[in-house]
């Protein structure tokens, strides 16, 4: 059974005060899913992330990973 089926199937047992305390529920639920904004994609969240290090962090990640390299105290 679908769930549009299951919920149907439940919905004929209501009587008529539950089914109204049903609907206000469902609005209110509709209504913050309409209010709510888009989550934002992930690339463009991604985007936003400011990392502070040194100029060749990019390049030599693994050297500071492994300590090869150290960050300066400065950049901290």
């Amino acid at each position: 059974m679908s769930t549009k089926e299951l919920l149907l199937s439940k919905i004929d047992t209501m009587s008529q005060a539950e089914l109204e305390e049903l609907y206000t529920v469902v609005t209110e639920f509709l209504q913050s899913k309409r209010n709510k904004p888009s989550a934002s994609p992930f690339l463009e969240r991604l985007s936003q992330i400011h990392i502070d290090g040194p100029e060749d962090f990019a390049e030599n990640i693994d050297l500071y990973l492994n300590g090869e390299k150290q960050i300066a105290p400065a950049v901290h």
